[in-house]
């Protein structure tokens, strides 16, 4: 069994502040001397990089799409394992929004999968009777919503008391405190999310002090007592570590423009035996020493559309790289990167590693957005002919050539589409992949590595 105390913070939308109050709890967690794990709900990349910079470790996701009940559990265990506790879970969007206006791959849908027990952000800021309204309407809406407490946010400390004994008294939630407007710790926005955490000015400073402000005003001690009421877990079969191995070097792309990897995911490439080097295209003039793969993640790559361009020794690498059939993923951003130009945030097109024979350019709006299954049209590196994959599409660029080795299809649509490149050796295209929803799909990787690794001898 499992047993791993863990909460879940969830709240009505987004914009709620969960985010906020996970690393206010995490670094008041930290600062008692314990080692809380991090876990995002959902295919997001942004917020479990500040969860990493509050522990100095990896943030995990928890996607039920993506990953299956398995791949959640077996992630959940891993922390186990590492000797953290408890597990703080950040929701994504509203807690029951799911997939096709259902509650499935939800907040809610996690916390019944993984038997959490759920606290409620509410942001009360504007509010008075009527944030406790939201609290009530969020805990009955559904007879097992899993909701245990409420924790109210950006309201004054003249409030609290009384929304406090309000929303006990009507709904028998505990109360878990309430976090004040806190202006100069707040995070920045952009079109895909927060900016990234190596974006905030003096992050470590904020983070102290919204710790500071929780250890005043939420009840951290009572989180505590409702996270140790979380029952055991099923251990599911193969969870455990894999011994590593000596195999082929993958050179990752790690910098301000590419930076959006799921952490579990590069484990398991290095559980397979894969030893990851991380380089920069923006810095960077060369691959890393004794590259066999290439694994291009995705990021922000118009921010840096120019930097990227006056690295053209890299660009150039990049290229030979895969025409000369290094075995490469290229997800969304890095996808981007392989194109013959981009439109950076300036408007302008900037020569990248012409590899993909088409322009990358802006869009007005998200395009192609949310989960999908990608089915193959023909073999290639991932999987072969017919495979479905589970994916996820979130970007406003876009490609006039996006590619047909897939048929992407949204659950519960009859919307589809075509997109990215599939070869025996190279897979691009804007859907992202979790590798350990597709395990396959990683081994293939890895295993093609091993083959351009040992041929190049």
């Amino acid at each position: 069994m499992i047993a791993l105390p863990r909460l879940l913070l969830c709240a009505p939308s987004s914009g709620s502040g969960k985010t906020t109050v996970t690393c206010a709890l995490l670094q008041a967690l930290r600062d008692r001397g314990l080692r809380p794990a991090a876990f995002k709900s959902g295919p997001d990349y942004i917020d479990p990089m500040f969860h990493s910079r509050v522990l100095d470790t990896r943030s995990r996701n928890l996607d039920l799409f993506l990953m299956g009940r398995d791949g959640v559990l077996s992630a959940l265990a891993r922390a186990e394992e590492e000797g953290c506790a408890p597990a703080v879970l950040e929701g994504a969007m509203g807690y029951y929004d799911g997939i096709a206006m259902t509650h499935r791959a939800s907040a809610y849908d996690l916390a019944r999968t993984t038997a959490t027990p759920a606290v409620l952000v509410v942001d009360a800021r504007g509010q008075a009777l009527s944030a406790a309204a939201v609290a009530a309407g969020m805990l009955r809406f559904r007879t097992d919503s899993g909701i245990r407490g409420v924790i109210f946010n950006r309201i004054s400390p003249m409030l609290y008391p009384r929304l406090r004994d309000c929303v006990e008294g009507e709904t028998g939630l505990k109360a878990y405190g309430f976090l004040p407007p806190c202006p100069d710790s707040a995070l920045e926005s952009r079109h895909l999310g927060l900016v990234t955490a190596a974006e905030v000015p003096a992050l470590r400073e904020k983070m102290q002090a919204l710790a500071r402000q929780a250890e005043q005003t939420l009840d951290i001690d009572g989180l505590l007592a409702l996270a140790g009421t979380a029952p055991g877990l099923p251990r599911c079969a193969g969870s455990g570590s894999v011994p590593r191995r000596d195999g082929p070097r993958i050179a990752v792309a790690m910098d301000r423009a590419f930076c959006f990897y799921y952490a579990d995911g590069l484990a398991l490439l290095e559980q397979l035996g894969a030893r990851l080097c991380p380089f920069s295209p923006l810095t960077d003039s060369s691959l890393p020493e004794g590259t066999a793969g290439l694994y291009l993640g995705g990021g922000y790559p118009e921010l840096y559309a120019r930097e990227l361009s006056e690295n053209g020794a890299m660009r150039a690498a990049v290229r030979r790289a895969v025409e000369g059939g290094m075995p490469t993923v290229a997800e969304c951003g890095g996808f981007l990167y392989l194109h013959d130009t981009l439109e950076g945030e300036d408007g302008r097109d900037w020569p990248m590693a012409g590899v993909v024979r088409a322009r990358a350019f802006r869009t007005d709006r998200l395009g192609r957005f949310g989960y999908i299954a990608a089915r193959a049209e023909w073999d290639g590196l991932l999987c072969p002919e017919g495979a479905e994959l589970p994916a996820h599409e979130f970007h406003y660029w876009d490609s006039t050539a996006p590619g047909s080795a897939f048929r992407a299809k949204k659950p519960g649509s009859d919307r589809g589409w075509s997109c990215g490149y599939h070869t025996g050796t190279l897979y691009a295209g804007f859907p992202h992949f979790h590798f350990c929803g597709i395990p396959g799909a990683a081994e293939r990787f890895v295993a093609a590595c091993g083959a351009y690794e040992e041929a190049a001898r």
